[in-house]
């Protein structure tokens, strides 16, 4: 069955027998929507826009019609419902019949008995008329519709335009306007009305026609124009507007007219025009201020020096109070063990001597460890810097960690799956890590755990603000400690700075960590939150892989020494004696000076020297330039540099040339012996 034979209700209205139930039977077969009415006046009642055709029967009609002919007249101008009357047997037809139906009421009159196949096609053949009438009222609805919607849109639109300050208008191409808003009635005093219709030289006048005309012409040629004109009202005072016309097409791409917007901005105008003259007045202010503040800046500027200074000097006696009170620690533990030997030497009391000399040492190594982080923080220490593997050394601390931290605090350890290669003074990196791992277990006074973690880390620029990009090996060093308040964390590399009670720590650890990482080209940071435990991160730049150095440099030292010539240049007296009496104990002839000058002519002669041992930091030319200088006329003479502090001595490998050597002050007199036998050694 066709779809356009479906639409539609079948309304059936046959009362005697099963008349209504066989054809219903018939059409519902067929596809078609029906419905059993009972009596006209239900068909009545129930025919609406849905309604397709009407079935009745002959016998139906004999209760009257005037209910079913109502429904009829009532329908809406698209509407001609169909009616199929089925008319009686000849046989049963009584004589002579009225008209059922008036001629005006679309009915379609068949004979009984009917076949399914006839009854069938009749009401089809009726649907698909019925059909073309809901097409016609679906167009008229949306005509409906659609003039509804342009009446609001045009409503709506006039609504807008009225409620604008601005002349809007549009103006065909005879010039003469089609649309205009309210506006129009307070600039030209003349109803909307009246504009609509009207050339545009009759409403703005012939002046202002004659001016425009020119520009009109070629925004009908496709141009739109913006301008600004004085146009005054009509008392004469000042009116400036911003006019715009602006090309309307048709559909077929001409221009058949243009759009006319029109604002006032003479109040704008007017606040520029104050602008440009407050400017002015406020330049001639600005530059008497200008020349007051210089006064003022001139005079700040000294306070702020002045300031500065102080500042200077207030952190100078913070860093001198407390390198002077651990160093007043220190001494005593010295000076006080010293005079103690003393006196029982002088006693003859010689046989408990040995815990003196203990205190005495340990005292002196606690003030070479406070020089050597002094140094550290101010990156002025001498750096041994070899090709190292990260992941190894942080592997190899273990031992000393678990020895120092004790058996509270977990360690650990997480490394890389590929090698970590890095230039490091491996020394220095270790009392680092252990100088962090200390104060982790100090911030976790009632045990946790230490995290150690080494991998790799490619930062892009501007990715973290503390560290510039680059790719880096991290070590990480993690607690789950007390943390630190921000507070903390600004001034944790600053030196002496500890949050730990007087006399457990000097407030010099994290500052070496970081002068540490600054002078090996590295860097440092910190994340920390109260109670969430700490993570301090060294940041070493990776650097290609390098041929293994770490191996011991094993020589082949004389036991003592068998007479061979030393020249040594040292400018303090004390150090100078010490040095002298253990060359000369281990069996070797000693010349000794107190600096350069004094050692150039015996350098320039033909004496024998087998070494140069050489303070860095000696007064006139130091002993770098010293060695240079010898180099020239003995080019494979060994030197051995001593060194406390010196600024050019920072990183080893690029301060020492082949065949030199370096130690560090203070040192222990054996290790300064083995220091001799290695560079002489080397000598072949």
């Amino acid at each position: 069955m066709r779809d356009d034979c479906r639409g539609g209700v079948v309304h059936i209205v046959a009362p005697f027998g099963r008349d209504a139930a066989s054809m219903a039977s018939v059409l519902d077969a067929a596809g078609l929507s029906t419905r059993d009415a009972g009596s006209l006046e239900d068909l009545a009642a129930a025919l609406d826009d849905q309604a397709g055709v009407v079935l009745i029967t002959e016998e139906a009609l004999a209760t009257g019609t005037d209910a079913l002919l109502a429904a009829l007249e009532d329908q809406p101008s698209w509407s001609d419902l169909p009616v199929i009357l089925l008319r009686s047997p000849r046989a049963h037809r009584r004589s002579p019949l009225p008209i059922l139906l008036p001629q005006t009421i679309n009915v379609v009159e068949l004979d009984r008995p009917l076949g399914g196949i006839s009854l069938l096609s009749a009401v089809q053949g009726a649907l698909r008329a019925r059909q073309k009438q809901f097409l016609v009222r679906d167009q008229m609805r949306a005509l409906a519709d659609s003039r509804s919607a342009l009446a609001r849109s045009e409503s709506e639109l006039r609504l807008i335009a009225d409620a604008m300050p601005v002349l809007i208008a549009f103006v065909d191409r005879s010039m003469h306007y089609r649309f205009a808003n309210k506006a129009y009635e307070t600039w030209f005093d003349l109803p909307v009305g009246e504009v609509i219709g009207r050339h545009i030289g009759d409403v703005v006048g012939t002046r202002v026609w004659e001016e425009r005309q020119p520009i009109m012409q070629r925004v009908l040629a496709g141009e739109e124009r913006v301008f600004e004109v004085s146009w005054p009202t009509r008392d004469g005072r000042r009116r400036d507007c911003e006019v715009r016309y602006s090309p309307r097409r048709a559909t077929d791409g001409t221009v058949d007219g243009f759009h006319v917007f029109v604002t006032d901005i003479t109040a704008a105008k007017q606040a520029l025009e104050a602008s440009v003259q407050h400017a002015l007045e406020l330049e001639t202010l600005v530059a008497e201020r200008t020349r007051e503040l210089e006064a003022q800046m001139a005079a700040r500027e000294a306070s702020e020096a002045a300031l500065r200074q102080s500042q200077k000097m207030e952190a100078i006696g913070q860093l001198t109070g407390g390198i002077a009170h651990d160093f007043n620690n220190m001494l005593t533990g010295i000076l006080s063990a010293l005079d103690i030997i003393r006196m029982r030497v002088e006693m003859g009391r010689v046989n408990d001597l040995e815990r003196f000399l203990d205190a005495a040492t340990t005292s002196s190594q606690r003030a070479a460890a406070l020089t050597q982080r002094l140094l550290a923080f101010s990156r002025r220490q001498s750096l041994d810097a070899r090709p190292v593997e990260v992941n190894a050394l942080v592997d190899a601390m273990q031992p000393l960690l678990r020895s120092s931290l004790g058996e509270s605090v977990r360690i650990r350890t997480e490394v890389a799956t590929a090698p970590l290669h890095a230039t490091l003074d491996s020394n220095q990196f270790e009392s680092a890590l252990l100088n962090l791992a200390i104060n982790a277990r100090d911030a976790m006074p009632n045990g946790g755990e230490l995290v150690l973690r080494a991998f790799p880390l490619h930062l892009a620029e501007g990715e973290r603000a503390t560290v510039p990009a680059g790719h880096y090996a991290v070590v990480a060093v993690s607690d789950t400690g007390t943390g630190m308040p921000p507070e903390v964390i600004e001034r944790a590399f600053e030196p002496f700075f500890t949050t730990k009670p007087i006399g457990k720590g000097t407030g010099l650890g994290m500052s070496m960590v970081y002068g540490f990482m600054q002078q090996s080209g590295g860097h440092i940071d910190i994340a920390s939150e109260t109670g969430q435990g700490t993570t301090i991160s060294l940041f070493i730049p990776l650097v290609d892989e390098a041929a293994d150095e770490t191996a011991a440099q094993v020589s082949s030292p004389v036991a003592k020494g068998d007479g061979q010539s030393i020249l040594v240049v040292e400018d303090d007296p004390q150090v100078r004696m010490l040095v002298t009496v253990v060359l000369e104990d281990l069996g070797y002839a000693v010349q000794v000076v107190g600096d350069a000058d004094g050692a150039l002519p015996i350098l320039s002669s033909s004496r024998r020297i087998d070494l140069l041992v050489t303070d860095v930091g000696l007064p006139g030319l130091n002993g770098r330039q010293l060695a240079e200088i010898a180099r020239q006329s003995r080019p494979e003479l060994p030197v051995l540099f001593m060194t406390g502090y010196a600024e050019k001595a920072q990183e080893r490998a690029a301060f020492l040339d082949e065949g030199m050597s370096m130690i560090a002050k203070p040192f222990p007199l054996e290790a300064f012996s083995d220091a001799v036998r290695g560079a002489l050694a080397t000598a072949g």
